[in-house]
């Protein structure tokens, strides 16, 4: 590969990765960040979660219904985050809900606030870097 070619892949990185990323962690994941916290906490409206049916693209997930167990409003057509394996339509989950976008949270846990949470800060960073590179660029700029 010459240096050019090479040049070329990070430059586009740097100017659409840089701020793709930065609206992917700072857009998607960071509105998740604190209701993922709450579910691992234990925190939410506890209730029950009834699988309809699984979707998949890129990866799969289980959506359905989510009844709270006392007083709140039912979510239709949510994700269940940290589901247990070995779903099937009509299965029942004990799950909560802590306020999250697309879905609830299963209420034995599982790691999704760490992606939560590892794809803000990912987020954040990417920001960071580029508004870093635009202000190098323009004062680069300046000087030539």
């Amino acid at each position: 590969m010459t240096d050019e070619k090479a040049g070329g892949g990070i430059t586009f990185l740097r100017w659409i990765g840089l701020p793709l990323l930065a609206v992917a962690g700072l857009a998607f994941a960071l509105p998740d960040v604190a209701p993922a916290w709450r579910a691992r906490s234990g925190d939410g409206t506890a209730g029950t979660f009834t699988v309809h049916y699984e979707r998949c693209s890129r990866t799969c997930t289980w959506r359905g219904d989510f009844v709270p167990d006392g007083p709140g409003t039912p979510r239709h057509d949510v994700i269940i985050y940290d589901e247990p394996d070995g779903l099937t339509p009509g299965a029942t989950v004990a799950a909560r809900d802590t306020g999250a976008r697309k879905g609830v949270f299963a209420a034995q846990g599982g790691n999704s606030w760490l992606l939560f949470a590892g794809l803000a800060v990912a987020g954040a960073f990417a920001a960071i870097g580029w508004v870093v590179l635009l202000v190098h660029a323009r004062t680069h700029r300046r000087r030539t």
